[in-house]
């Protein structure tokens, strides 16, 4: 079973149920990884949100410099930054009311995911959606 507990159906539901995906410590630089999968989120027809604090835009979208300043409902956090950052993060994503917090391949964090479990929010944690949803029928 994968660290986070959740099964394939789990992330099936994420995939076919989320629209809006901001995705935190998004890259402008294509050969970075947070880059490569926030365009192929784009490309799969999300709405993506850039959010660096370093950045007006990315991908041709408003960046914005963390969860809160984000005008827009948000379904899913997905988080490109280290581990130690995520229990700060948590409390952002719960803040804005996302339901699904993606912590990227690499990244795991148990208390950052209790807290925002115990607020109602699905958690990933090292995975990533672009090696995740394509496998799922």
């Amino acid at each position: 079973m994968a660290i986070d507990g959740l099964t394939n159906n789990d992330i099936k539901h994420i995939r076919d149920q989320v629209k809006t995906i901001a995705v935190v410590g998004l890259s402008p630089k294509p050969h970075r990884a947070s880059h490569q999968v926030a365009l192929y989120l784009q490309q799969q027809g999300y709405h993506i949100i850039p959010v660096h604090p370093q950045h007006q835009t990315i991908l041709g979208l408003t960046c914005y410099p963390n969860l809160t300043a984000i005008p827009m409902h948000v379904d899913m956090v997905d988080c490109f930054r280290a581990s130690e950052a995520m229990l700060a993060l948590a409390d952002e994503v719960i803040a804005i009311g996302a339901k699904v917090m993606w912590m990227q391949l690499g990244i795991y964090h148990a208390d950052a995911a209790a807290k925002a479990r115990a607020a109602g929010i699905t958690v990933v944690m090292d995975r990533c959606p672009k090696i995740e949803f394509p496998q799922l029928n």
